[in-house]
């Protein structure tokens, strides 16, 4: 057993199994007592089991993050099992497919109810007591889908919600000693079993476990300094995710109208249009203006 968390209470949401109970059962192989949440009652107690029984401290917790006061509920199991709060794993979430024109309004309303605001009402109810006891650790789940996938728009709205939570957040709390950075991570779970295209990318030996190292780092105070961040992981491979930006070149006159906005795409914009989506798709118009018999690229 390492000891990277030695002395730290953390709060693991969704971790009955999949990426959370890795995260869970990693973190108390590396020191710290944890609260293992998840809204099957009996999946999170089979876990804190396991670590119990391998010499670890854990503490099930049934509660549903969607809701904001079963979330604070988690945190305040924390304090009362472990006196303090010194990390958590916002790991909680559902996932579907569908295109948009056939979601549906009430699988859409779970999903963001779990995904984002259970995201924010855990976050901000550890933030609270984070502050009680000097600090802590913040880490999100989010997902490379927040770029954009096909059939899972809903999804990667909310994951990308949480990559501007984890930014805003990381601004908030930096002076109260908080850090605040996001995972995305790629392993072989539930979620990638009901899906046959995230099965071919996502093949079975890129398992929880292969992550959880990234969220411990995180956790521990070798990632002092860090914050704000968006972290990737596929498995074999780990970089950080590029913050939106505005992209030059930027334009600028006193007024704009509907036809200099036109002569802005025409004569400029047209070749500074981005790829979109995971699979890094070319506008039409960026097609166009790059390969076609009058591309103004090909004229100069």
């Amino acid at each position: 057993m390492n000891e990277l968390l030695s002395g730290k209470s953390v709060v693991v949401t969704g971790a009955g199994r999949g990426l959370g109970e890795a995260f869970a059962v990693h973190a108390a192989q590396a020191g710290a007592a944890v609260v293992v949440n998840d809204v099957d009652a009996g999946l999170a107690e089979a876990t804190a089991a396991n670590i119990r029984a391998h010499g670890g401290r854990a503490v099930a917790s049934g509660h549903s993050v969607a809701d904001p006061e079963q979330a604070k509920a988690i945190v305040e199991l924390c304090e009362a099992e472990f006196g303090r709060v010194d990390g958590l794993v916002n790991n909680a979430g559902v996932n579907y497919e569908a295109l948009p024109w056939q979601d549906d309004p009430a699988q859409i309303r779970e999903l963001i109810e779990t995904n984002v605001l259970g995201v924010i009402y855990t976050g901000t109810a550890a933030a609270e007591a984070m502050m009680r006891h000097g600090g802590g650790s913040i880490v999100n789940i989010s997902s490379g889908a927040s770029l954009g996938q096909r059939k899972l728009s809903t999804y990667a709205a909310s994951k990308g919600a949480v990559a501007s939570l984890t930014y805003s957040w990381a601004l908030d709390m930096e002076d109260v000693g908080i850090r605040v950075n996001a995972v995305c991570p790629l392993a072989h779970t539930r979620m990638v079993w009901k899906s046959e295209r995230s099965l071919r990318n996502c093949p079975p030996d890129r398992t929880p476990a292969r992550i959880a190292p990234v969220v411990l780092f995180l956790l521990g105070d070798g990632s002092h300094g860090i914050t704000g961040q968006l972290i990737r992981c596929n498995g074999p491979q780990l970089h950080i995710v590029g913050q939106p930006y505005l992209k030059a070149p930027i334009l600028e006159r006193d007024v704009w109208d509907s036809d200099s906005v036109q002569r802005a795409f025409d004569e400029v914009f047209g070749a500074h249009l981005e790829p979109y989506g995971l699979e890094k798709r070319v506008p039409p118009r960026l097609r166009k203006w790059t390969e076609g018999p009058s591309s103004p690229l090909r004229s100069a």
